[in-house]
């Protein structure tokens, strides 16, 4: 692909949305689940994007070494999956990869009675998974504000330990959708989770999994993109396919977040419309159950003259790049500023988007591409390495086509 993409302003847009991709979330768990099923299963509308496609291939492989390059769900959901069905695996990825931390998802499994070894530095990739035979522990603490991977690859195998699994979350919850998404799935194949909020408890018997015909609906973290282009383009008519209004992914509530940021979303026969509608004049936000939407969130906010106080960012620095530092570094170059006046408090003051045409870095981080890309609605964009949109919207500079942007590649 092009070392970079030329983006030409465009102000009004229209059009339907049609390489949207399916739920990677959704997808990558349902592989899981089917594996665990005895492979009967059948989903349907499989996402596209190059995490799911890579999940797919190497949930099935023979291979000892399993390259997962710079997918953090893979590397988690597959070293549970590995570790306790007893598969002798090393499990590598990029030199990103090998920064980002699976220290408590190893002692977990660990406590479980799994063999698994770090091959370079404690706390980090690469592993091997060796042998498990015997349960040692049906009850494990995890901090809730982790990675909600962790749990949720803990969930999906814990019907196969004989004595079943308690977690129990300490401290401050997040992302509890995304657990009460991998809980819903689990219900699909015939598993029931006993979720307990209140007392932060997750208890999963000891059970077989049944086989499912599911379905995967549209990604709603690919969606708020297009949240974001309607926000700020001058006019705008979107139209998205498969879209489930009563979805269980939890980026849903960028629906509710955009209400207030100037888009407004119509639901009707399994389509989503967006449409123009009056934006406040700033806003407050907890990121904590949705952290993949303030790429798309915050630049609205910064080119739209909307002043915000986001909490619940603190995972971002642990994503495919330092997302908090990333975010800073692009939004300075519309004027804007992100600062932390408090502890897991954070600032934006909007800016002014120049006329000249602004060089969009990346980042090696999917996100930022397509986060910063509804700029173009205000000004011309060149963005680096517009290949990176592959882990999770391959389709991505298509559809923006389709709505009326001329893109060049260079």
């Amino acid at each position: 692909m092009a070392s970079y993409l030329s983006i030409s302003t465009n102000k009004q847009l229209s059009g339907t949305i049609n390489k949207l991709s399916s739920s990677k979330s959704i997808s990558n768990r349902a592989l899981i689940l089917k594996a665990l099923s005895g492979n009967q299963s059948i989903v349907r509308n499989l996402s596209d994007a190059r995490d799911t496609q890579l999940m797919n291939r190497l949930i099935a492989s023979e291979d000892k070494l399993i390259d997962v390059m710079d997918a953090g769900t893979t590397m988690r959901f597959l070293t549970a999956y590995f570790a306790l069905t007893g598969k002798n695996k090393i499990l590598t990825g990029t030199a990103r990869m090998k920064e980002r931390p699976i220290g408590i998802l190893v002692d977990a499994l660990r406590l479980l009675g799994a063999t698994v070894d770090y091959l370079e530095m404690d706390g980090f990739p690469p592993i091997e998974t060796k042998e498990f035979s015997t349960q040692q522990a049906d009850a494990l603490t995890i901090p809730g504000h982790v990675s909600s991977q962790y749990i949720s690859a803990l969930m999906m195998v814990a019907p196969t330990l004989p004595k079943g699994l308690t977690i129990t979350l300490s401290g401050k919850m997040g992302s509890v959708p995304y657990f009460q998404m991998t809980a819903a799935l689990m219900e699909l194949f015939g598993i029931r989770p006993d979720i307990d909020l209140e007392n932060q408890s997750i208890k999963i018997a000891n059970s077989s999994y049944k086989p499912a015909n599911i379905t995967v609906e549209a990604d709603w973290s690919a969606i708020s993109y297009w949240y974001g282009f309607t926000a700020l383009a001058e006019e705008a008519t979107i139209t998205l396919p498969n879209v489930s209004e009563k979805s269980l992914q939890g980026d849903r509530v960028i629906a509710d977040i955009m209400d207030k940021l100037g888009v407004h979303s119509t639901f009707k026969n399994q389509q989503l419309l967006l449409t123009k509608q009056k934006a406040v004049s700033e806003i407050s936000w907890d990121f904590k159950d949705c952290p993949d939407l303030a790429q798309t969130v915050l630049p609205v906010c910064a080119a739209k003259y909307i002043n915000g106080t986001f909490t619940g960012l603190e995972s971002l620095r642990i994503k495919e790049t330092d997302r908090i530092a990333a975010l800073q570094n692009e939004l300075g170059k519309i004027g804007a500023t992100l600062t932390e006046p408090q502890t897991g408090t954070w600032k934006l003051t909007p800016g002014q988007v120049p006329t000249e045409e602004i060089f969009i870095n990346t980042y090696h981080d999917h996100r930022m591409a397509m986060g910063l890309a509804p700029l173009a609605t205000l000004t011309n964009l060149k963005i680096e390495s517009p290949e990176v949109v592959n882990k999770s919207y391959p389709g991505f500079w298509d559809d923006m086509r389709t709505v009326g942007f001329r893109i060049s590649e260079v």
